[in-house]
């Protein structure tokens, strides 16, 4: 049912739409499990509420006209993009290389704060430009074409799907949570967990990097 509402059209299919697509798998859902596992409950969902502003910050982008540059410029897509995969290179490094830790005080873990956990979350989400893309390319969608003012669709629509998007996020990281803290009785397992990670962010920025 359409709802012109603020410039809108088709908002549940797009409620509906948002949803899907935020239970849908991605780079967002393997950061959010690898810094929980890594870093324990406080981490995971600093870096959920993390790549919860920085989807905002996608959102007010979009709204202002920022994504339609990189749409159209190739070099500041590729410069962003490249940016991200080191940045996401460089967090995958560093957990390889860290030195070994307790697992059974990872709540309180010493490898990652929940400011810093939070503001990874940030960068990783700001430095993917798919992100503002697929914004620029879904929003656009359930907006009235003749509406007067479009911009206050733009950030009806993005803080619809950053809601969501962060529920979800939020509940990945007490999930990751509870497995990880069986993981953490065995402290055998805390090598093994920090290469997995580290891996995990290594290959999302080699992913990030060679996407087209």
């Amino acid at each position: 049912m359409p709802s012109y509402m603020f410039g809108l059209q088709h908002f549940w299919l797009f409620l509906s739409a948002g949803i899907l697509l935020n239970l849908a798998p991605g780079p967002d859902t393997a950061f959010i499990l690898g810094r929980t596992i890594a870093g324990g409950r406080r981490a995971g969902i600093a870096s959920a509420l993390g790549i919860g502003v920085g989807s905002v910050l996608h959102t007010i982008a979009a709204a202002v006209g920022l994504s339609a540059f990189l749409a159209t410029s190739a070099w500041a897509f590729t410069a962003v993009k490249l940016l991200g995969a080191c940045y996401l290179i460089f967090l995958g490094l560093k957990t390889l290389l860290q030195p070994r830790i307790t697992l059974g005080r990872a709540d309180q873990s010493t490898t990652v704060g929940f400011g810093s956990a939070f503001r990874q979350g940030i960068v990783t989400n700001v430095l993917n430009p798919k992100v503002a893309l697929f914004f620029l390319a879904f929003l656009p969608q359930f907006i009235d074409p003749a509406a007067p003012a479009k911009v206050p669709a733009f950030l009806i629509l993005g803080s619809t799907f950053v809601t969501t998007g962060t529920i979800w996020c939020l509940f990945l990281a007490w999930f990751a949570s509870a497995i990880s803290q069986r993981l953490r009785k065995s402290e055998n397992l805390t090598t093994w967990l920090n290469q997995t990670v580290g891996a995990l962010f290594i290959g999302l920025g080699v992913r990030l990097a060679t996407s087209r």
